[in-house]
């Protein structure tokens, strides 16, 4: 390394980008959004800023030293060259040799060492926090592969964008300005040419970028659209297999690819267009200014230092016009990409923590339901003026047909959304006054379909635990939940065995029996006092089924348990179980109670052991 580590970890430790310093849903407005991700980062932006204007400054200078240069040699001998301008050359050899450099300098190590990483990832983090924060039914909207790449993408467009910005706008407005003083100072006639470029140039600005901004927006949604249906078509590869979907998926993926080629297609007519208007009026420039120069110097109006100042900062500003439009393209692209995630990461949150919370620490009393009515998405109610209530230490069973609100229930008690009307209460506090944290740390879940981190065996254990657990932990849990014969015998493609080894996405590397066995362990490790099946069993065979069972009954021990089941025979053991339809309780009792009912329950049971539902 050329220069110490410390001075580049110096730099890179000014911003810290893991600290949460932005609180609330993001605005909609495109310059307040950068805004609100760009907190705590405004005197490094303005430091580039200002070494940014002195490094065009100083590049715009030389211009100007090279027309005395030329003036100085024509005037002076060799021999009084020193003597007469000695001074002047040292001064501009200090600026170019130690003042422009040490500019440079500091301005690559706030734009690579500050600002670069960790801009970006202040971003990242932010947007990745206020997504774990957003409700259950945002998730049921959106992509997650879609989320994942708004996350990655807008974190750098928003860096790019704003740090291009800060070079182009600042480089250009100090450098053009310092050349035209440059320039109306050498001689007015020869800046003439200039500023007519200049206001043309500036009309062309204004002409393309309002396309460009359009165009960009429009790139940048195809773009999301094509990213999500390619991640859907790869997050359920079993099922495209399966139906041998492959060419409905090339279809699919396609029709989002030719969207967005096509969106590229008028980006790309737009650049082109702005380009050729920016080379024909280049070209006009240099033309002009090379025909007024020979006619000024022809009847000895200007001098040769003049002349080379006029045509040197010419062919600069033509070189930076076209820098100018490309890295215009670019900032639009980024702020399209900046438009589509701020359409997704500015919706507001449907279930928020309160300002003052209160705090449960156990469960003692019971579960209520009172009056509750809820829609999904405010549509029709799928429980009305629902009531409930659940003592603690019973084991309470809930049936009825599918789609009359049985999952709902249990969204409400862990407040996955909130009562349109009533209340759901815990041991008399309502669970919209409680942090969602607290609440669900009284509940432990298994469900018909684990949820399973792509993570190793011990740590999708682990995640039920707010503590570490050490290897002793993590086989008392195995072992209580029949895993640990099966997680010894694990390897993965890493070299990784037993509790080490990876899962798979979604847990593919395991059957249904053993992710639900893992599933029991975690619940295990977590130790809540209520205790949440959902249709835990309903997707195994007989055999393991019974493992699971068994499993089961020994976690249910000392907890209250709310169970949902199609299969009834599981409930049988259950000391309450309730029948739902249309959204109400129908029927309650214990199994044989509601046998003796011969209503809804009865009919149900009845089908199941005549075989029609197994």
């Amino acid at each position: 390394m050329i220069f110490k580590e410390g001075l580049f970890n110096f730099f890179e430790r000014l911003i810290p980008p893991f600290e949460d310093k932005c609180e609330g849903v993001p605005p909609k407005g495109i310059i307040k959004f950068v805004l609100f991700f760009s907190r705590g980062l405004g005197k490094f932006l303005a430091a580039v800023a200002v070494l940014n204007s002195f490094i065009a400054v100083g590049e715009a200078l030389f211009f100007a030293c090279l027309g005395y240069i030329v003036d100085w040699t024509a005037s002076s001998s060799p021999q009084n060259f020193i003597s007469e301008h000695g001074g002047s050359l040292l001064i501009m050899l200090l600026g170019a040799g130690v003042f422009l450099p040490v500019a440079s300098f500091l301005h690559s190590l706030l734009i690579h060492q500050t600002l670069s990483s960790n801009y970006s990832m202040q971003v990242r983090w932010q947007l990745h926090n206020f997504l774990l924060g957003q409700s259950l039914s945002f998730f049921n909207e959106e992509f997650a592969g879609a989320l994942a790449n708004k996350v990655m993408q807008t974190s750098m467009a928003v860096r790019t964008a704003v740090m291009k910005l800060i070079d182009v706008f600042v480089h250009m407005v100090v450098y053009i300005s310092t050349m035209l003083i440059m320039l109306m100072n050498a001689d007015f006639y020869l800046c003439l040419p200039l500023i007519i470029w200049l206001c043309f140039y500036t009309c062309s600005l204004f002409v393309f970028i309002p396309y460009l901004r359009r165009t960009s927006k429009e790139l940048s949604v195809e773009r999301s659209t094509m990213v999500g249906r390619i991640v859907d078509s790869y997050t359920n590869i079993s099922t495209v297999k399966l139906f041998g979907g492959a060419g409905k998926e090339k279809s699919y993926a396609k029709e989002a690819m030719t969207a967005f080629r096509n969106s590229e297609y008028k980006i790309f007519r737009i650049l082109t267009s702005f380009d050729i208007s920016v080379q024909f009026l280049n070209c006009t420039l240099l033309v002009s200014l090379i025909i007024l120069s020979l006619w000024l110097w022809s009847n000895y109006l200007v001098t040769t230092g003049a002349i080379a100042i006029s045509i040197a900062i010419a062919i600069r500003m033509i070189n930076m016009s076209r820098w100018i439009m490309w890295e215009a393209g670019a900032i639009f692209e980024n702020i399209g990409m900046i438009y589509d995630c701020m359409s997704t990461m500015s919706k507001p949150v449907a279930v928020t923590d309160p300002d003052n919370p209160k705090t449960l620490d156990s469960f003692n009393e019971s579960i209520e339901f009172k009056n509750v009515s809820f829609g999904y998405d405010g549509k029709k109610d799928v429980l009305s003026d629902f009531n409930l209530s659940i003592k603690k230490g019973l084991k309470i069973g809930i049936v009825g047909p599918s789609g009359v609100g049985k999952s709902t229930i249990i969204n409400l008690i862990l407040r996955f959304y909130d009562v349109t009307k009533g209340s759901v209460t815990i041991d008399g506090v309502d669970v919209r006054d409680l942090r969602q944290d607290n609440l669900r740390d009284l509940f432990a879940m298994v469900s018909q379909e684990p949820s399973l981190m792509h993570r190793t065996i011990g740590e999708n254990i682990e995640y039920g635990s707010k503590n570490e657990l050490d290897d002793e932990d993590l086989q008392k849990a195995a072992r209580a939940s029949d895993s640990l014969n099966f997680i010894e015998e694990m390897s993965d493609y890493r070299g990784g065995i037993g509790f080490d080894s990876m899962v798979g996405d979604r847990g593919v590397k395991l059957s249904g029996g053993q992710k639900q066995r893992i599933a029991i362990a975690r619940v295990i490790v977590k130790n809540a006092p209520i205790l949440i099946l959902d249709e835990a069993t309903s997707a195994l065979d007989s055999e393991t089924e019974e493992i699971v069972q068994r499993n089961l009954l020994n976690i249910m021990h000392g907890r209250t348990v709310i169970a949902i089941a199609h299969r009834l025979s599981t409930l049988k053991s259950m000391d309450r179980i309730i029948v739902i339809n249309e959204g109400r309780i129908v029927e309650s009792g214990s199994h044989e109670e509601l046998l003796s009912l011969g209503g809804l329950y009865n009919k149900m049971w009845s089908l199941q052991s005549n075989g029609f539902v197994k």
